[in-house]
């Protein structure tokens, strides 16, 4: 059968720039800071770890002209409030539920980065009658691998370094690692800015201690310790799409192969000479990519039966499902619920 081609992109309208200005919403007591702009199908996007809907902010007008965009700044982050709390995954995908649904989308594809995508796959997971699409961005959660400054600042003691950071000189000795290891054509270089942004997202002690409690609910000295391959059969029947930059020195580009094994009908797209950030790396493939998978899958339809089927086919007591649990233990010892 041949594959649909493409629809073209209309350009309904331009995007205003108070459309792409922070809003705020409080939920449960706690602001919530978004961005939100367009009009059409639901497309969330969310961030990575330390960062925030600014990461999004160049493309968010060129989607919004096909789909109404929601690009939330997950609580500890941006300008979101940074409570003592839960800062799981499953509280994000919580959180995430509870915003949308505050903003009248009862349904969206969603786009996820780095420990974007692992709150993108557990969003799917708990609400799969929400969830039209994924489109997963160097996503966490798919293997124990992860650079190794991440295993450090999860250890005791994590604050007292990136306190640190923040005396006299530390940001400019920091820039000029950075612009080294750029020139030395280093994986971790190709991130050189967004690593500076991302020192420059801890200004001060709430936002040190709410970045350290979200990366010890996903990562230890060890590496990872949340995934979602034990489950990701469940992901059969919705359109999935894995973006991935070759040169991702923060969670390997063999993740991808992984996941996409892993994930039945899910397609993969590589981004030659990329780091972590390929939508910042290759915006205008970006965007095509994500313009030409959402015009050109249905939303996934789903069903109550057809999920206790396959609950019960990839269940605890088959032969397949045995295996597939022998190779999940050497990838990871615990699974986000």
């Amino acid at each position: 059968m041949p594959r649909p081609r493409p629809v073209r992109a209309v350009r309904l309208r331009p995007v205003g720039d108070t459309e792409l200005q922070p809003h705020h919403r409080v939920v449960h007591g706690y602001r919530r800071a978004f961005r939100m702009a367009g009009r059409g199908p639901a497309l969330v996007l969310v961030h990575g770890i330390g960062d925030s809907s600014a990461t999004w902010a160049d493309l968010i007008p060129d989607l919004a002209r096909t789909h109404t965009v929601i690009a939330p700044d997950l609580l500890g982050h941006g300008g979101s409030d940074r409570p003592r709390a839960d800062y799981s995954v499953a509280a994000y995908a919580n959180g995430l539920r509870d915003l949308l649904t505050a903003l009248g989308i009862e349904s969206a594809t969603l786009v996820g980065h780095s420990l974007g995508g692992g709150v993108a796959m557990q969003f799917a997971y708990q609400f799969p009658e929400r969830t039209e699409r994924l489109i997963l961005v160097s996503a966490g959660g798919v293997g124990r691998e992860v650079n190794p400054v991440l295993r450090l600042v999860s250890l005791p003691g994590a604050d007292l370094m990136l306190s640190a950071l923040r005396l006299p000189g530390m940001r400019l000795n920091i820039g000029l690692a950075a612009r080294l290891l750029k020139l030395l054509d280093t994986d971790l270089g190709q991130d050189a800015p967004e690593l500076l942004t991302l020192v420059d997202a801890l200004p001060d002690g709430t936002s040190r201690n709410a970045f350290i409690r979200t990366l010890r609910a996903v990562v230890d000295w060890r590496g990872q310790v949340v995934t979602m391959l034990d489950r990701c059969y469940l992901t059969q029947g919705m359109p999935t799409l894995l973006l991935w930059g070759d040169r991702d020195s923060v969670v390997p580009v063999r993740h991808a192969y992984g996941a996409h094994a892993a994930m039945p009908g899910s397609r993969l797209e590589i981004f030659e000479g990329a780091g972590h950030f390929p939508f910042h790396s290759d915006p205008a493939r970006f965007l095509a990519l994500v313009q030409e998978f959402t015009s050109t899958t249905a939303p996934a339809a789903w069903s109550r039966e057809r999920w206790r089927e396959l609950l019960l086919e990839g269940g605890p007591g088959t032969a397949r499902a045995d295996a597939r649990q022998r190779a999940l233990r050497e990838a990871s010892e615990r699974s986000a619920t």
